[in-house]
């Protein structure tokens, strides 16, 4: 296997500069690309799984870096209201289950993390950052479409813009 370059919190930064004129992520009203992978706890996982169920797909450069912890802290503090409009939330990095499973015990998040080792799903969704994927979040209703994409991610509040957003 390729060794990856090495992802840092000041590689995200710069990375993030520069897509700022450079993003081109999926457009509201796309059908979201369906995937398969594997979560947390090994167990296969597909987008076509959650049909008829809203989805809040976020996107996330590297497990236990500082940003990517206060954005799951941010999902984890406000699950009982996602859980309670019935909203599916998923984690997406590139990742491992091993990193994903040891993330989600440290923080004690209730949400799946899937593991997009081969970067297939980053990719499919336009979030490629070159090795990581970039802070980007999807809203897919339950037809399959998307219906909202936050790419001004602001780490400790995201959950709630996100459901501030959804109304």
């Amino acid at each position: 296997m390729p060794n990856k370059p090495k992802i840092t919190e000041e590689r995200i930064k710069l990375e993030s500069q520069k897509e700022e004129t450079e993003t081109m992520v999926l457009a509201v009203g796309t059908k979201a690309p369906n995937f398969t992978t594997k979560n947390t706890n090994g167990e296969t996982v597909s987008l076509a799984d959650f049909a008829g169920k809203t989805v809040v797909m976020y996107f996330y450069p590297k497990d236990d870096t500082p940003g990517c912890t206060k954005e799951a802290q941010s999902f984890r503090d406000n699950y009982a209201e996602y859980q309670g409009k019935e909203i599916v939330v998923l984690g997406v990095s590139q990742d491992d289950e091993a990193s994903h499973k040891a993330f989600t015990e440290k923080y004690g998040l209730p949400f799946q993390l899937l593991a997009d080792v081969d970067g297939s799903i980053t990719k499919a969704y336009d979030v490629d950052g070159g090795g990581y994927s970039k802070r980007v979040s999807y809203v897919i209703n339950g037809e399959g479409a998307i219906t909202l994409v936050d790419e001004k991610v602001k780490t400790d509040s995201h959950a709630k813009d996100i459901l501030a957003a959804i109304g």
